[in-house]
């Protein structure tokens, strides 16, 4: 199959790469920075590349609209394919959103973290899709099974609500880590020494519901401690409403009986 590429990121790099290892042909890549799309269309093995306008010019089986969240609904509005299924890859944006560009159309949204260094190697990707049609659904998946093996149809109300799970347990987790990182360094500690206990947070839930394995002060109703950790945080107060809001949720899910 042939396809095109509006946008430069991380994803147009690991979709592009993936798609032309399997052998399906890029007819262009476009985008606003002229120097970004070049590197990506002779990365691609593809000699045509522009902005927008050219974009729109070219027809081919499927276009990736691979953009930021606030920029597919812009940039679709300024397309026009007759026979070019339009695919947008974001998790929190709408199929509507597109469908005046194209007659077909669809949602391709891997729920996943891809850098562009150092891509994922393996196909566990969880990957949510949506179609408009017959015809974008084929030419969609038909392309989708070469990115990923793990694939699953999600409307545009399960994908918000999945999109909104992703920042709580990928964006949050990690500026909690940052968190932490920042007062070990402050207190002359190893961040090293947390990462034990990391990693055995994580190797839990694959065995069992986080719900069922939440420790710590909160979950105990260790009021003596959440005080104690509550002052120690007295110099970081954004640190602090954080420590306080976790604790209060994890008390209002659990009602642990206090100590």
């Amino acid at each position: 199959m042939t396809f095109t590429i509006i946008g430069t990121g991380n994803l147009a790099w690991f979709i592009g790469n993936r798609l032309v290892a399997a052998r399906h042909l890029c007819k262009g890549v476009f985008g606003r920075n002229s120097a970004a799309v070049q590197e990506l269309a002779e990365a691609l093995l593809c000699n045509k590349q522009g902005d927008i306008k050219a974009a729109r010019e070219t027809e081919a089986d499927v276009c990736f609209l691979v953009v930021s969240d606030n920029a597919v609904a812009e940039v679709a509005s300024k397309l026009s394919y007759k026979k070019t299924v339009l695919v947008h890859t974001a998790g929190a944006v709408s199929l509507e959103a597109i469908q005046s560009a194209s007659p077909d159309t669809a949602v391709l949204w891997p729920v996943y973290s891809i850098p562009r260094q150092s891509p994922p190697a393996h196909r566990n990707i969880p990957t949510a899709w949506e179609a408009s049609s017959p015809k974008a659904e084929k030419y969609t998946l038909t392309l989708a099974h070469v990115i990923t093996d793990v694939l699953f149809e999600a409307r545009y109300e399960q994908r918000k609500w999945l999109h909104l799970s992703a920042v709580i347990s990928n964006n949050f987790t990690n500026h909690l880590m940052a968190i932490c990182e920042k007062i070990c360094a402050e207190n002359n500690l190893p961040f090293s020494a947390l990462e034990p206990i990391i990693d055995q947070t994580f190797t839990r839930f694959k065995q069992a519901s986080p719900s069922a394995v939440q420790t710590g002060p909160a979950m105990r109703g260790d009021s003596a401690t959440i005080n104690e950790q509550m002052l120690l945080l007295e110099k970081h107060p954004y640190w602090q409403k954080v420590y306080n809001a976790m604790t209060e949720s994890i008390q209002h899910t659990h009602q642990p009986i206090k100590a």
